[in-house]
């Protein structure tokens, strides 16, 4: 049994990491978060230390660390603001844990370089949650792509779109340089995908780039990608609207509908028995994405020309 801590208890994903922790067997024995609204804890680990403030669960933390082996912190889950995964993962390595982290691993591909060098001194990992790579769609799209020619290039529409209400621009969420931005925020995970299915990075084209949606063009070894995100409820098409439905995800290759709504309940834990087993991603696994949603922020928007997306503002 291995001993959890976890960084950013409050926060929206948060829970997910509790239940893959105590589906894979193991335990939390601290978090952290400066705001209080944890009761979830209750339902998965009420005996768990728990501090609003880093400094007490700094002190925690490296008392453990000198006790005996039992008390160990094994890894440290982190579920915090995305601008403040750097530092954390580097508070995990230095404390003698492992990490695991939530998406976008950092903001920029130096941070990469940097917690490279950190494992190094240290000896310990850098995890991250890619749970799309562990994905049964996903992995058989992989497979289908990578046993066709060389030389074939696929046509793919990428759409998301996860309407939230006026809290998401008032949160750390609506500022770029705590969040990196929509792109780097909602849609991180999909260009890991890409990369994962098509292969290496090619062209990397932005049409839009506004604080609530952005779209562009992506060329890898094997696909030509047409990608917009958006957290617009007006966005959505009007008959998921009428259903009731706040989410559009929609994904075609070559015109056909690659259908992946499904199994997403129990891919962290999924990720969480990879890593646990040694199989886990690293650093490098997450360089493309990272470079790829870093271009995107600091890209020159390029003009349109004829009908590039039906979503597309214009």
């Amino acid at each position: 049994m291995k001993n959890f801590a976890l960084i950013g208890a409050a926060g929206y994903i948060a829970p997910r990491h509790m239940k893959a922790i105590k589906d894979t067997g193991n335990r939390l024995v601290a978090a952290l978060d400066p705001n209080d609204s944890v009761g979830i804890i209750d339902s998965h680990f009420p005996d768990a230390e728990f501090f609003t403030e880093f400094e007490r669960f700094d002190r925690h933390i490296d008392k453990m660390r000198r006790s005996d082996k039992v008390d160990n912190i094994d890894y440290v889950s982190i579920c915090s603001p995305n601008y403040l995964h750097d530092s954390h993962m580097r508070f995990a390595l230095r404390s003698g844990a492992d990490a695991i982290c939530e998406k976008p691993l950092v903001l920029n591909p130096w941070n990469i370089d940097g917690l490279l060098e950190v494992e190094r001194d240290t000896g310990n990992k850098v995890n991250t949650i890619l749970q799309l790579r562990v994905h049964p769609a996903i992995v058989a799209l992989r497979e289908k792509v990578r046993s066709q020619q060389k030389d074939t290039k696929h046509e793919v529409d990428l759409t998301y779109i996860t309407s939230r209400g006026h809290w998401y621009l008032q949160s750390w969420k609506g500022d770029l340089k705590k969040s990196g931005g929509i792109a780097t925020n909602i849609g991180v995970h999909f260009f890991d995908m890409l990369h994962y299915i098509f292969g290496e990075l090619q062209a990397n084209v932005v049409h839009a780039n506004e604080e609530t949606y952005a779209a562009g063009y992506l060329e890898y070894e094997h696909a030509r990608v047409r990608w917009f995100l958006s957290v617009n409820y007006d966005d959505v098409p009007a008959a998921q609207r009428e259903q009731g439905q706040r989410t559009y995800r929609s994904i075609t290759v070559d015109g056909e509908e690659i259908e992946f709504s499904g199994g997403f309940t129990d891919l962290h834990t999924r990720s969480y028995e990879g890593i646990l087993a040694g199989q886990g991603f690293g650093l490098e696994e997450n360089r493309v994405a990272i470079q790829t949603v870093s271009t995107i922020r600091n890209a020159t928007v390029a003009p349109l020309t004829g009908d590039y997306h039906p979503f597309l503002k214009k």
